[in-house]
């Protein structure tokens, strides 16, 4: 990943999961809380902080 926030919905079609977005925390890394996925920056990326 190379963005902070990221949409999730299970990957599944009909049978995934609602969607979801995520912000990645401070170590670069979130889980879903539905299926589990987990989702990390690049490695060179950088978060940032808002607008």
């Amino acid at each position: 990943m190379e963005t902070e926030t990221v949409g999730c919905d299970g990957g599944g079609g009909a049978l995934g999961h609602p969607m979801v977005y995520l912000t990645l925390t401070e170590s670069g890394r979130a889980d879903c809380p539905y299926c589990g996925r987990r989702f990390e920056l690049k490695p060179g990326a950088k978060a940032g902080h808002g607008h």
